[in-house]
């Protein structure tokens, strides 16, 4: 590969780094699983950049990369699911309400499945239903469809 491609593409990732950071916080727990998750977006990225077609906007082809990165990852991850047993938490940490909130739509985000995950994802980054159903291979109208049933869904979620 030439010089003028690796150039490129690190302006691109450049541009869409916080899309891509995004992607992976909604598909992770921590922070070094976020990072891993971003590491292996960018080798998807990479593979793909020179037969990138154009058809597409390049945003659009960054957030099905990471969405299906970070799916397919999720999936395996849930089938080689370990228990992990922490007791460094300290129920006396101060917190905002804010904070709390975040926290909260997050568990509940992360409960939905994969497909719905990336939805609701799409959405909160303000995108048109049009771009979100290109993005994930459905209908505009099925979008709304879709984030209708899951706002119930989230609704409904305890807490836990």
């Amino acid at each position: 590969m030439n010089a003028s491609v690796e150039r490129q593409f690190a302006q691109t990732v450049a541009e869409h780094k916080s899309t891509i950071y995004t992607v992976c916080y909604m598909f992770s727990q921590d922070a070094d699983e976020v990072n891993d998750l971003f590491q292996e977006v960018l080798v998807n990225l990479w593979k793909g950049f020179e037969g990138f077609e154009h058809r597409s906007d390049i945003r659009t082809w960054i957030y099905r990369v990471a969405l299906n990165t970070c799916i397919s990852l999720d999936r395996k991850k849930k089938r080689a699911a370990e228990v992990r047993l922490t007791m460094d938490i300290n129920l006396f940490e101060d917190r905002d309400e804010d904070t709390r909130q975040v926290d909260m739509l997050h568990k509940r985000i992360s409960k939905l499945q994969p497909f719905d995950r990336a939805i609701v994802l799409l959405w909160l980054e303000n995108l048109p239903y049009d771009e979100i159903g290109q993005i994930v291979g459905i209908s505009a109208k099925n979008v709304s469809v879709r984030l209708f049933r899951i706002r119930e869904q989230l609704k409904k979620m305890s807490n836990d």
